[in-house]
C-alpha cells in the first residue's frame, strides 16, 4: 500500500462581517467582538427576528470586473474575492503561470446559492412577466457558479464542482478537495464555501422554521452557544476558502505552510430533516473516523472549533458526541464557538471556521466563546473558552460542521512539522 500523501494549507481567504483580511478577522475574534447588529438593508419591522451578522460596504475591489460584480449574486462575489485572496496568501495570485493549471482545481459550495438573484427574479416575473427576467438568472442562482466563475478567471482546469450539504457544505468541500489530491487528480485545490442568505426571503424562511433567536433588544448578545438562555441561532454570511496543496508540491515552490490537513470524515445522522440525533452517536462516529484517518490518537487533540450554533438541541447533541468520542480525555480539550461572534454563516461556516482553527494553530491563541454567562451543565470538563481569549499550544484540532438533513463533517488540522 502506498504511503498516504501529506496535504498542507498554503493559503486562506475570508469574506466576513469583520472584513476580508484573515489577520484582522482573527484579531477581532480574539477581542471577543460581535459582528451581530440590527438589519438596516431591508424592512424587517414585521419580522420576529430583526438582526443578523451582515456584511456591509462590501467592495470586490480589483478581484472582479465591476460590470460582472453588479450582476452577480453576492455569494458569487464572496467566493471570488475569498478565493483570490487565498491565492494571494499562497503567493500565487500574480504567479499562476508557475502552476500546472490542468492539475489545479476548485471545490467551493454554497448551502443556498443565489438567494438574492432568485428572489429578485421571482419578483420581476410576478410584476413584469417573463420577458423581463435577466438571461443571467439561472447562472447566478446555481450553487456551482461561484467556483466555476473563479476557475474561469484564474484558468484552473482541474477538478471543479460544488457540494451542497446545508451548514456542512464547506467542510464537505474541503474533505473532497483533499481526496482529489490524495487520489492524484490534482496538486492544488481551492476549497471552502460561500453564503449570502441574509435577505428578506432567507430571513423569512428561517423565522418560519423557528430556528432564529428573537433577542431584538440585544442583538450582540443573541448568539450564545452552550448558554442556558440561548433561544436560537443568528444568521451570518460570507466566504471562507483554503488553498490545499500536496506537501511535495508546496515544498517544490517554497510555499508558505500554515498548517497540515491530517484527514477528515463525513457521514449522516439519518434521523430528521432539521434535528440532529439527540444522543450524538453518529457525530461521535464521525469524530472517531476523522481521527483514525488522520493517523493520530484522540489524545493528540486538544482543541475543537465546534459547530455550536446556539440552538437548543444542537449544542447539547454535539457535546454528547464529543464526550462519547473522547471519554476521559475531554478534560484536556478546549472548545470554542466562532458563531458566537460571526453568527451562523450556513454553507460558509466550515470554511470560515477552518480559518479560525488554523489561525489558532499559528498564534497559539484561542478566541473566546462570547455571551456564555450561564453554561450548560453538559459542558462538564470541557473548557469553552468563555468570554475571554486563552493561550494554547495546539497539538491537533478538530473543526466540525453539521447540516440540516443530518450531514456531519469533521476535519483535522495540526501544526506543520517538516
Amino acid at each position: 500500500m502506498s504511503k498516504k500523501k501529506r496535504i498542507v494549507v498554503t493559503g486562506m481567504g475570508v469574506v466576513s462581517c469583520f472584513g476580508n483580511d484573515v489577520d484582522h478577522f482573527y484579531n477581532e475574534l480574539l477581542l471577543g467582538k460581535s459582528g451581530v447588529s440590527d438589519i438596516v438593508e431591508f424592512d424587517v419591522s414585521e419580522y420576529p427576528t430583526r438582526f443578523a451578522a451582515m456584511i456591509r460596504n462590501f467592495d470586490v475591489g480589483d478581484y472582479m470586473q465591476k460590470k460582472q460584480a453588479r450582476r452577480a449574486d453576492p455569494f458569487i462575489q464572496y467566493t471570488i474575492v475569498a478565493g483570490k485572496k487565498a491565492l494571494e496568501m499562497a503567493q500565487l495570485y500574480n504567479n499562476l503561470s508557475s502552476l500546472d493549471l490542468n492539475r489545479s482545481g476548485v471545490i467551493i459550495g454554497s448551502g443556498m446559492g443565489g438567494m438574492q438573484c432568485f428572489s429578485h427574479g421571482v419578483e420581476t416575473l410576478i410584476k413584469d412577466g417573463y420577458r423581463r427576467i435577466t438571461p443571467f438568472f439561472v447562472p447566478f442562482i446555481i450553487t456551482n457558479m461561484g467556483g466555476a466563475l473563479l476557475a474561469i478567471d484564474i484558468g484552473f482546469k482541474g477538478p471543479n464542482y460544488s457540494i451542497s450539504t446545508a451548514c456542512a457544505t464547506s467542510n464537505f468541500c474541503i474533505h473532497s478537495a483533499a481526496e482529489q489530491i490524495e487520489l492524484g487528480n490534482a496538486d492544488l485545490m481551492l476549497c471552502g464555501g460561500a453564503e449570502a442568505a441574509s435577505s428578506p426571503i432567507g430571513l423569512a424562511g428561517f423565522v418560519q422554521a423557528k430556528a432564529l433567536s428573537t433577542r431584538n433588544e440585544a442583538p450582540a448578545k443573541a448568539s450564545r452557544p452552550w448558554d442556558k438562555e440561548r433561544d436560537g441561532f443568528v444568521m451570518g454570511e460570507g466566504s471562507g476558502v483554503l488553498v490545499l496543496e500536496s506537501l511535495e508540491h508546496a515544498l517544490a515552490r517554497k510555499a508558505p505552510i500554515f498548517a497540515e490537513y491530517l484527514g477528515g470524515s463525513i457521514n449522516c445522522d439519518a434521523n430528521h430533516m432539521t434535528d440532529p440525533r439527540e444522543d450524538g452517536s453518529v457525530v461521535a462516529l464521525c469524530i472517531e473516523e476523522a481521527i483514525k484517518k488522520s493517523g493520530i490518537s484522540k489524545e493528540d487533540i486538544n482543541y475543537i472549533n465546534a459547530h455550536a450554533t446556539s440552538t437548543i438541541i444542537g449544542d447539547l447533541c454535539e457535546l454528547r458526541a464529543i464526550k462519547k468520542a473522547f471519554g476521559s480525555h475531554t478534560k484536556n480539550i478546549k472548545i470554542n464557538a466562532t458563531k458566537s461572534m460571526t453568527g451562523h454563516c450556513l454553507g460558509a461556516a466550515g470554511g470560515i471556521e477552518s480559518i479560525a482553527t488554523i489561525k489558532a494553530i499559528n498564534t497559539s491563541m484561542l478566541h473566546p466563546t462570547i455571551n456564555l454567562q450561564a453554561p450548560e451543565e453538559e459542558l462538564g470538563d470541557l473548557d469553552p473558552v468563555a468570554n475571554k481569549a486563552k493561550s494554547l499550544k495546539v497539538t491537533a484540532a478538530l473543526s466540525s460542521s453539521f447540516g440540516f438533513g443530518g450531514h456531519n463533517s469533521v476535519l483535522v488540522f495540526a501544526p506543520y512539522k517538516g
